[in-house]
């Protein structure tokens, strides 16, 4: 027993001359094994305090006064190297090393590392210069070369990044500083996206306009507000080359909404019969009439009876066009149905058409009320409308497809004279205050033209009580609803 005791004290002995025996000396003190486990077991005490004040800075401190998720990824990540370094500090301070003393040592192993690890040295000074100045934050969408991706994360070394399809790449933190970048989320995450249409020779312009912004407005993702656009970019060799520009919120999404909005516009176009051409060349025949005998079917003969019967190819007729019905109109037609737009150009209407926008109506709701501020026109694209007059009580009339409402309440600044409900799922076309106030400041004559149509009605003007006895006279009317207007739409 006594020599089982001996043993042990001996092995332990042993052990303790190991862990205690003297490897070298750095700060004038003796550093042992046992020494740097403390070193070691401190060092992740350290860690894992600062880890967690971090998380705790990230994830509730900053998020009380409201930063973005890249500014608390940015500032809690510098505050972590810093809280870090002075952790290690503490933790040296500790064990008995005195720092002073490894002034020189510590420049000289500098020196030494940055000559070994110069490209190291690069990206971290890359990564803090990026995590201070923040051109790209965790969370923006950045482009550059063949790579298009979300930040993921900043590191003193690298950032990552996540790619559309959901492949992470990790790109050295000297990249972004060497290279031109396209932050999509720099400031504002709004952007505009172009998609090109080419249409055939011979279609209508306004049309066209018409289908691509009733496509961009059906797309839930795409912004009210700058309202879609459509330029006329020119003249191509197949062609009529435009351009659809919608603003959207999430750059991320812009290839998924891109081809939304492609499948939309060809659905828009065939349903107004637009064609979009093929590549295609013409042919120029300087003597057509020596081709004619190649391609003119030979009449056919038919003997019956002892006569000669001689059988032509009927030519055939061509292809009647088929009437309009008034749920097919289109918004140009439709609009140049309401009589104070009857005479505008095409470029007119289409600057209205651009900037209206359609509204979809379920049964029973009510579009507007008696008194409220006159500022939209509806023109009924589907379905069918009530109008009557909730004070009174009575039915007034019906609107169906093709008719619209509401144009004297906002062309003279009057509140609703009655009431407007669906009858059932009903859409309209919008017109309102602001989309008629830009086409009147760019065509300020249809400005005169709407004042004349609103004179020759002067019974409907009488009904709403605007008329007095110095407006009742033609010319004094005119001018006095010239007026209005300019000082309604500030033109």
């Amino acid at each position: 027993m006594n020599w089982i005791v001996k043993q042990t004290q001996s092995i332990f002995q042993d052990l303790s001359e190991i862990f205690t025996a003297d490897l070298f000396f750095l700060g004038g003190q003796k550093i042992t094994i046992l020494l740097l486990i403390k070193i070691i077991v401190y060092t992740l005490i350290a860690w894992l305090i600062v880890h967690i004040l971090k998380e705790w800075i990230k994830r509730w401190f900053l998020v009380r006064f409201g930063f973005d998720r890249g500014s608390r990824e940015a500032i809690a990540s510098v505050i972590g190297y810093i809280l870090a370094i002075f952790g290690f500090l503490i933790v040296l301070q500790n064990v008995g090393i005195d720092l002073s003393s490894l002034t020189v040592f510590a420049g000289a192993i500098g020196i030494g590392l940055g000559f070994a690890f110069k490209n190291l040295a690069g990206n971290f000074i890359s990564g803090i210069t990026l995590l201070l100045e923040q051109p790209i934050k965790v969370g923006d969408l950045v482009e550059f070369g063949d790579l298009l991706g979300t930040v993921e994360k900043i590191s003193i070394r690298s950032t990552v990044i996540r790619t559309l399809y959901g492949v992470f790449v990790i790109v050295p933190n000297d990249r972004f500083l060497d290279n031109d970048i396209i932050n999509w989320s720099y400031q504002n995450s709004k952007c505009a996206i172009k998609i090109p249409v080419t249409i055939a020779y011979g279609s209508d312009t306004v049309l066209v306009t018409e289908a691509l912004t009733a496509a961009a407005r059906k797309e839930s993702r795409v912004l009210s507000y700058p309202s879609p656009k459509v330029l006329f970019s020119g003249f191509g060799n197949d062609g009529l080359e435009f351009q659809l520009l919608v603003w959207i919120k999430n750059p991320q999404e812009q290839f998924f909404i891109t081809s939304g909005l492609n499948f939309l516009i060809e659905s828009e176009l065939r349903y107004r019969r637009i064609e979009i051409p093929f590549a295609q060349r013409d042919i120029h025949i300087r003597n057509p009439e020596a081709l004619t005998g190649f391609y003119q079917k030979p009449p056919s003969t038919d003997i019956s009876n002892g006569k000669v019967v001689t059988q032509v190819a009927p030519i055939p007729e061509s292809k009647k066009s088929i009437p309009q019905s008034l749920n097919n109109l289109n918004l140009r037609d439709l609009l140049r149905r309401v009589s104070y737009f009857e005479n505008c150009s095409n470029i007119q209407l289409r600057q209205l058409i651009e900037e209206g926008y359609r509204q979809v109506v379920p049964t029973g709701t009510i579009i507007c009320r008696e008194n409220d501020p006159g500022d939209a026109f509806y023109i009924i694209l589907s379905g069918s409308v009530e109008v009557f007059s909730e004070q009174t009580g009575k039915y007034i009339a019906n609107r169906s497809a093709g008719d619209f409402f509401g144009e004297m309440s906002l062309l003279m600044g009057i509140p609703r004279t009655a009431s407007i409900r669906s009858l059932e799922d009903t859409i309209l076309f919008v017109v309102d205050r602001d989309n008629l106030q830009n086409l009147l400041l760019k065509h300020q004559g249809l400005a005169d033209r709407i004042s004349e149509e609103l004179s020759n009605r002067q019974e409907s003007l009488r009904s709403l009580g605007l008329l007095n006895q110095q407006t009742e006279s033609g010319q004094n009317l005119m001018i006095w609803i010239r007026q209005r207007i300019k000082i309604l739409f500030e033109i």
